[in-house]
């Protein structure tokens, strides 16, 4: 799996206030907090963030919170992945469980600056910046079909239509 985007670069510590401050939790659509995504640390970042745009990030990106809408903030905006040096842990998963690609590659984050193309290829745990190709941990096949089938609960539906399909 191969994403191509536009980098939204942040700093150290982007923690889940941020992405989506406390007040939009009542919501859960993510178009609507889309609109809110970043707005403490940057109002206007839902206005320049285009699908398939990619958020680069540098030290434990996400922490604070385990709520899922800074993830279905990200993913409200059309956001491709997050490239980042480390992430909190349970960011990490509520991405992965909700299907956006995030991708640690902290030589590749620190090199990336706003407005830069990124290529990530997940199949082989690279990310590009600029023409330079820097590692990356790649996922497993498992994963990258999780993340293409749109998440966890899609997936294993998927996979139970599909065992149930099998069995009739």
């Amino acid at each position: 799996m191969v994403l191509e985007g536009r980098v939204h670069k942040f700093g150290d510590h982007i923690d889940t206030d941020v992405i989506i401050p406390g007040p939009y939790l009542t919501q859960s659509d993510p178009a609507f907090l889309a609109q809110h995504c970043m707005e403490g640390i940057d109002p206007d970042f839902p206005r320049r963030a285009r699908p398939g745009d990619v958020v680069v990030a540098g030290r434990d990106f996400g922490t604070g919170s385990s709520r899922e809408h800074a993830v279905l903030a990200l993913k409200g905006l059309g956001i491709a992945a997050v490239v980042a040096e480390s992430f909190a842990r349970i960011f990490y998963r509520n991405a992965i469980n909700l299907g956006l690609p995030v991708v640690t590659a902290p030589e590749a984050a620190r090199a990336a600056r706003d407005g830069d193309r990124v290529r990530i290829d997940l199949d082989r745990g690279t990310v590009e910046v600029n023409g330079q190709v820097f590692p990356a941990a790649p996922f497993p096949p498992l994963l990258q079909q999780l993340l293409l089938g749109g998440g966890l609960v899609p997936f294993v539906q998927a996979r139970l239509r599909q065992a149930s399909r099998s069995a009739g």
